[in-house]
C-alpha cells in the first residue's frame, strides 16, 4: 500500500456532518457520465430484483427502475437513509440500513447489482466481493465502478518516471484523517481488481471509461453538452487503455 495505510472503512461512514448530497452540486457532467454508462452497460435487459450497494441518497436508483421490477436502496449511512426519503419519494424504491460487506439479502436473490463510487473506500474489497457474488442469482449481473489508479495521467507520470504502476491500492487522501476510523480513500489497479473479482466467481463481461473529461479547466471552458457528446463517443474507445478516473465493470456471476 503506498503512503499512509488506509483506515479499516466504517459503517456509517457519512455520520459525521458530511451532506453527501452537496457534493454533487457543479457536477452534472460527472453525474450525467455515470448514468450515460449504465445505461449502455444494462441496454437491452430488464431483471426482477437489483440493489444498488452503497448508494448513499438513492442518486442512481431512479435509473436503475427502468430495468429493474424491484430495487433497494442497500446504503450503511442512516443520514444518507434519510436524504434519500426525499429524492425517492413517490417510487416504490426499497431503502434499507446495511454494509456491502454484509448484505441483508438471500443466497441468489438478487438478479443485478450496481455498486457505484463505493470502492474508493474498499482497501480491500474481497469481502464485498464475496458477498456480492452469494446475493446474486447464477448469471446474474454486477456493474461496479472502481476508482482507478492508472488512468491516463498516472500512466504517463509513471512511463516518465520508469516506474511500474503500483498493483496495490493507493491512499489518495489529500489531508491527514481526522480519526483513527476515519473512511479510507483508495485509488485500484484494475487488473488487480480483475483478478479478485473473478477469484469471487464474478467474470467481466465489458467495461467503459467513464469521465473521461473530469477536469475543472474543460468543464470551465466547454458547455456540459459538448463534454457529454465527446463523453458518449470516448466511453467504450478508451476502456482498453483503462484511460479514464472511473472504471465501469460489467460482470456475470458464473
Amino acid at each position: 500500500m503506498s503512503d499512509d495505510k488506509p483506515s479499516k472503512k466504517v459503517a456509517n461512514q457519512y455520520e459525521r456532518g458530511y451532506d453527501y448530497t452537496k457534493y454533487w452540486d457543479n457536477r452534472d457532467y460527472e453525474n450525467a457520465a455515470e448514468h450515460i454508462a449504465i445505461r449502455r452497460l444494462l441496454k437491452g435487459n430488464h431483471f426482477r430484483r437489483a440493489a444498488d450497494i452503497g448508494g448513499g441518497f438513492g442518486r442512481l436508483c431512479i435509473l436503475l427502475r427502468t430495468f429493474s421490477d424491484e430495487v433497494t436502496l442497500a446504503e450503511p449511512a442512516a443520514s444518507q437513509l434519510e436524504a434519500a426519503k426525499k429524492v425517492l419519494e413517490g417510487t416504490d424504491i426499497a431503502q434499507l440500513q446495511m454494509q456491502a460487506d454484509d448484505l441483508k439479502f438471500a443466497d441468489g436473490e438478487l438478479d443485478l447489482i450496481t455498486m457505484i463510487r463505493v470502492m474508493h473506500h474498499l482497501p480491500d474489497p474481497t469481502a464485498e466481493f464475496a458477498e456480492i457474488a452469494r446475493v446474486l442469482a447464477p448469471g446474474g449481473t454486477a456493474i461496479i465502478e472502481v476508482a482507478n489508479y492508472g488512468h491516463f495521467k498516472n500512466r504517463r507520470r509513471h512511463k516518465k518516471e520508469g516506474t511500474p504502476l503500483p498493483t496495490e491500492p493507493v491512499n489518495i487522501r489529500t489531508v491527514k484523517a481526522d480519526e483513527p476510523d476515519a473512511i479510507a480513500f483508495v485509488n485500484h489497479n484494475i487488473d488487480t481488481v480483475l483478478g479478485q473479482l473473478q477469484a469471487a466467481g464474478l467474470v467481466l463481461d465489458s467495461k467503459l471509461s467513464v469521465s473521461n473529461l473530469r477536469s475543472q479547466k474543460l468543464k470551465r471552458a466547454l458547455p456540459t453538452r459538448a463534454l457529454l457528446t465527446a463523453e458518449r463517443a470516448t466511453q467504450r474507445r478508451l476502456a482498453k487503455k483503462n484511460f479514464g478516473p472511473s472504471i465501469f465493470l460489467k460482470l456475470r456471476k458464473v
